[in-house]
């Protein structure tokens, strides 16, 4: 019964999504498509979270740190690529770009890395002070970024045009927003066996029981180094797919308040279930939509919504759709 409740929830939301811009046509809402794809990035985010958060237990605070580096790589490489500009000239010359072929793996290389970096000196530590060395990284980053007045600093940067793509028109809305969903669910995909497999299996026993793990002969360290890698790397994309939707990025993106709504988005759907962030991110950015036509003070109401989800539905919104009651779905 769990099984074709959790079947159904998916099969629901795979369907609407992939429809969604055919309904937006109807109702003769364009918005929604832009809408819906800043969800959708704003989901992968929050499923690369829940990767280290849900099944590694790892706290972060500065999530949104990766999510500005792969924004910020975009931006910046489409800058000099547009001004036929070298980004840099000594040592070597590195030259702009704007294809997305390059640029976007060049997000996810450089996310990865800052992700390698941060989590190598954070994973010494647990518990309050791992979410503090985390907190602390992004607000560097944060204010390094304020800093470049090169590339706009508080104000930000602009992007000039969306990258580009063989056989696809970025710059056409509804094909940005299924390009979007494609990502998205090849992410799924792609953490969903990575959880089933035995790196899975061993980055969930160290969240249980990481002393136990050792005993066992495990280097949980390292596995752990890995999750807290991919994580950041799948944010570095997501932030490649935000500058692209939005063409402007500001320091803003890594700031502690935009890990806190990933954060949210997690809790929300539900921790340790790879669709529920999906769900989170729908949920949080919707209200935001819909309650802020009526008061610019929409977190008011955000708050007490997020208590009665934590004590009324402990699996978060997923979860009590679909009834999951395991760990990983």
């Amino acid at each position: 019964m769990v099984l074709n409740r959790q079947t159904l929830a998916i099969a629901t939301g795979a369907v609407f999504f992939l429809v969604l811009p055919g309904l937006a046509g109807l109702a003769e809402e364009p918005y929604l498509v832009t809408l819906f794809s800043r969800i959708l990035i704003y989901a992968l985010a929050a499923v690369s979270l829940d990767l280290m958060l849900g099944f590694g237990g790892m706290v972060s605070l500065g999530h949104a740190a990766f999510f500005g580096i792969g924004a910020y790589a975009v931006c910046i490489f489409s800058f000099h690529g547009f001004e036929g500009t070298p980004i840099l000239s000594w040592p070597f010359q590195l030259d702009g770009n704007q294809s997305g072929l390059v640029l976007w793996p060049a997000a996810v290389l450089l996310s990865g890395a800052a992700a390698a970096v941060i989590g190598a000196l954070s994973l010494r530590t647990t518990g309050m002070h791992f979410i503090m060395i985390t907190l602390a990284f992004a607000q560097m980053l944060y204010y390094f970024f304020v800093s470049l007045e090169a590339y706009g600093g508080d104000d930000g940067i602009s992007l000039f045009s969306r990258n580009t793509l063989p056989g696809i028109d970025l710059g056409n809305d509804i094909q940005f927003y299924y390009l979007c969903l494609a990502t998205l669910a090849v992410f799924l995909f792609f953490f969903n066996r990575l959880i089933h497999s035995r790196f899975g299996m061993v980055i969930r026993g160290s969240k249980e029981n990481e002393r136990r793990m050792k005993s066992l002969g495990f280097p949980t360290f390292r596995y752990r180094l890995a999750c807290f890698i991919i994580a950041g790397a799948g944010a570095g994309l997501a932030g490649a797919l935000i500058a692209n939707q939005t063409e402007y990025v500001s320091p803003g993106l890594m700031h502690w308040t935009r890990s806190g709504e990933i954060l949210v988005m997690v809790l929300l759907g539900g921790m340790g279930t790879l669709f529920g962030p999906v769900l989170g991110a729908a949920t949080l950015l919707l209200l935001e939509e819909l309650l802020s036509i009526y008061t610019e003070h929409w977190m008011i109401f955000l708050g007490p919504f997020l208590v009665l989800v934590v004590l009324f539905a402990r699996r978060g919104l997923y979860g009590m759709i679909a009834g999951s009651s395991g760990d990983h779905d």
